[in-house]
């Protein structure tokens, strides 16, 4: 018996500003999108490396303000990556965090908390 990977589901309100924030700023790919009927709400997969999430805009799916953490290699290049696209939402910085290693939050336009931080290579994943 083993266990897989976990894929968060993110709440959506504003369809235009999520695509605008993962797709454009975070530089995620939209995976596939879904809806029961023409205007129903979007629910949508998206990724970057080995990150899968998915956003949904329908009631009951999830809360907004949940917070999510997500290791990356280098979130002092990805902070300078997002830094040179000049979102006009967001200016992430960089912090050393109190129990050790470098984060960087930003909030999705729901309200959602993403953390992106340095994967610590003394703990195994």
């Amino acid at each position: 018996m083993s266990l897989g990977t976990v894929t968060p589901i993110l709440r959506l309100f504003d369809e235009t500003m999520t695509r605008e924030f993962y797709v454009d700023f975070l530089g995620f790919q939209v995976d596939w999108e879904h809806r029961f009927e023409g205007n129903f709400p979007l629910y949508m997969q998206v990724s970057r490396d080995g990150c899968l999430l998915q956003l949904s805009g329908h009631f009951g799916d999830c809360c907004p303000g949940a917070a999510i953490r997500i290791t990356t290699t280098d979130v002092d290049a990805y902070q300078a990556e997002l830094l040179a696209k000049e979102y006009r939402h967001a200016r992430p910085g960089v912090t050393e965090a109190p129990w050790g290693g470098r984060e960087m939050s930003i909030q999705d336009p729901a309200g959602n908390r993403l953390t992106f931080y340095n994967r610590d290579p003394e703990i195994s994943a």
